[in-house]
């Protein structure tokens, strides 16, 4: 045999090695058992419970992003009561500097408006320190409902999401029970796609159920911090209404160490 026919040989056997290259590549790369072709398979059930799993995921992520924005503000905003507000020379003044949709100026408006109110009168028969007691907690408990707002979307995509995914585990199982009853025997082309669909549908319920509890009990632990900060300064704005200064915080320390048990040696 000749070195041109040895030559032409090889060239011929690379050439064919090129052109069948792509298309093993292509077998390769195509994974017939992916979300798609599970969701194609699942039909109607798989489609609708991936879109209840859809709009939990988007609802708890919008929803971890405007919270935390809201509560972010709010923080900041407790940084700048005492050179904003407190070295106003009177408490409408105050309120004025602080944004319009702040919840420091609703307690101080609150608090105004139901001193204004209470003039001292004889018809009057709640005190005026009971009257802006009542009108600042009403401030708080409305201020601490809206920031609770949207938590228990949270708790509900928490507690049902993996329950949802379950479902179409179940739906996926029952497919391959029915493939293996058709088929009359169990191979592996018969129960391979449902059952994946069934493992794909687990894993998107806890995908979507675990941010939501972690965003849920974060969230949480915030507002417990923001609402002892407006509680510390409508107890102040309470103080000023009443008596005309603002409780110092040095004196409420007194107090909690003076009624504090003291140690035996």
């Amino acid at each position: 045999m000749s070195i041109q026919n040895l030559s032409l040989k090889a060239s011929i056997a690379a050439g064919t090695l090129m052109v069948s290259a792509p298309a093993m590549a292509a077998i390769e790369t195509e994974n017939p058992y992916g979300l798609l072709p599970a969701l194609k398979q699942g039909g109607p059930i798989a489609w609708f419970l991936f879109a209840v799993l859809l709009i939990m995921s988007l609802g708890t992520w919008y929803l971890l992003f405007t919270k935390w924005f809201d509560q972010r503000k709010i923080m900041n905003e407790s940084k700048e009561i005492d050179k904003k507000f407190w070295t106003a020379p009177s408490l409408r003044e105050g309120a004025s500097k602080l944004p319009k949709n702040s919840p420091y100026r609703m307690i101080v408006d609150d608090g105004i408006r139901a001193s204004e109110h209470h003039e001292g009168r004889l018809t009057d028969k709640i005190d005026e320190h009971e009257w802006v007691t009542m009108s600042l907690e009403r401030s708080q408990a409305a201020i601490s409902s809206k920031l609770a707002g949207g938590l228990s979307f949270l708790a509900s995509v928490g507690s049902t999401a993996p329950f949802v995914g379950l479902l179409g585990t179940v739906v996926g199982i029952y497919r391959a029970l029915i493939g293996i009853g058709v088929a009359g025997q169990a191979s592996i082309d018969k129960v391979a796609g449902p059952v994946g669909e069934a493992l794909i549908m687990t894993a998107l319920g806890l995908f979507v159920a675990v941010p939501a509890v972690l965003a849920y009990n974060w969230l949480l632990g915030r507002n417990r911090d923001v609402l002892k900060h407006i509680g510390n300064f409508s107890d102040d704005v309470h103080g000023f209404l009443v008596s005309g200064s603002r409780v110092s915080q040095n004196t409420a320390a007194a107090k909690v160490a003076a009624t504090a048990p003291v140690a035996k040696k």
